[in-house]
């Protein structure tokens, strides 16, 4: 009988969290989620398949462009639907308006230090930064 090299579920979790640059422990607050499938165990170890670095990827994609790991979770049940297009697009027409808000509000906070550089107020009340004559938009 000859003993198969490589087991599709060969990967420990510290090898998984190595290779993907994340701890451990977010890989298990994953699965505690749902987002991750549980892992195989072997003797209770956490074993995976190299196929969970493509699912971590689009945890980090998601997170790189601000979605919630709630969002990231409908994205990847979507994915298993065979449905992800639809999904991708509607999450994308809810948050470009919050992150065209962000811009303006940035641009708004740039010109604001920009403008803080140049200050040589010797006190707060003589500053025009600060009596309210320049607007910035709401938090």
């Amino acid at each position: 009988m000859t003993v198969s090299a490589h087991h599709p579920h060969d990967l420990s979790i510290g090898e998984i969290a190595e290779r993907a640059g994340i701890r451990p422990s977010a890989i298990r607050y994953y699965e505690s989620i749902g987002i991750l499938p549980p892992a195989e165990r072997i003797s209770g170890q956490r074993r995976y398949d190299e196929r969970v670095l493509q699912l971590l990827a689009v945890i980090d994609t998601g997170q790189s462009v601000g979605l919630s790991l709630e969002e990231i979770g409908a994205l990847l049940q979507a994915s298993r639907d065979g449905a992800v297009g639809a999904k991708v697009r509607a999450l994308a027409e809810r948050k470009l308006p919050e992150v065209e808000a962000l811009i303006v509000r940035a641009q708004a906070v740039k010109r604001w230090l920009e403008a803080a550089e140049a200050c040589r107020c010797p006190e707060l009340e003589d500053c025009p930064l600060f009596d309210g004559s320049v607007s910035l938009p709401l938090r």
